[in-house]
């Protein structure tokens, strides 16, 4: 129901968007989030944005550098990462809450790798 793409191989500092398109669902009613799981290590929280889109939370690690939106009328939330890390390589995984600290779907994930 949770569809992410726009993944691949970049260089450090390059720019990135993901994608999130969902289906099977009322969108617009669940705030959606982004996560990253790199190898070796526990899933983390990136990103946040709620239902309405009027508000955002960020981890500390990619605020300034990562942007969340979303576009209910397409039901799809977008991730827009800019000046790339190799500590930002991850499978990014995308999805949606449907009450606070709760993600009811998850996405199948997108590889996203920062070369040095």
């Amino acid at each position: 129901q949770l569809q992410a793409s726009g993944g691949g191989l970049v260089q450090t500092g390059d720019s990135l968007r993901l994608s999130c398109a969902a289906s099977g669902l009322t969108f617009s009613n669940y705030d959606m989030g982004w996560f990253r799981q790199a190898p070796g290590k526990e899933r983390e929280f990136v990103t946040r944005i709620t239902w309405d889109g009027r508000s955002r939370s960020y981890a500390s690690s990619v605020k300034g550098r990562f942007a969340i939106s979303r576009d209910n009328a397409k039901s799809t939330v977008y991730l827009q990462m800019n000046s790339l890390k190799p500590e930002d390589t991850a499978v990014y995984y995308c999805a949606a809450s449907g009450r606070p600290n709760e993600y009811n779907y998850w996405g199948q994930g997108t590889q996203v790798t920062v070369s040095s």
